[in-house]
């Protein structure tokens, strides 16, 4: 049962690291605006007049994607918080140690600018 535990707090961890990457790709991440239009542009092969309609559309739905994400962020971090806060006293001290470790680690590689925070 201890190890079930243990395996879902490793698990989330990593989902948490993962979501960290797809925050780092949303609108807001820093370098990820044009991405959008470039894929399609290429997949596609979007001529310059389309590409120059698509952009309008694509800027468009960059808020209400960075909306999502926001959301999405908070929920699992909500839920984060619920499991771990279940799991941690199951934990001897060193593993509690080791898994407030990797907790902050993974807020760490997360952040993605002085604005985002956990708290969001």
């Amino acid at each position: 049962m201890k190890r079930n535990f243990l395996t879902l707090a490793a698990a989330g961890l990593i989902v948490f690291g993962g979501f960290a990457v797809v925050q780092a790709q949303s609108p807001r991440g820093g370098g990820a605006r044009g991405h959008g239009l470039e894929r399609l542009t290429e997949g596609l092969n979007l001529t310059p007049d389309q590409q120059a309609k698509v952009q309008p559309i694509i800027d468009q739905a960059q808020p209400k994607i960075a909306e999502i994400h926001r959301e999405a962020r908070q929920k699992m971090k909500a839920v984060m918080a619920s499991t771990v806060s279940q799991i941690r006293p199951l934990l001897t001290p060193e593993q509690q140690k080791k898994l407030d470790e990797n907790a902050h680690h993974g807020r760490m590689k997360g952040r993605e600018g002085p604005g985002d925070t956990m708290e969001d």
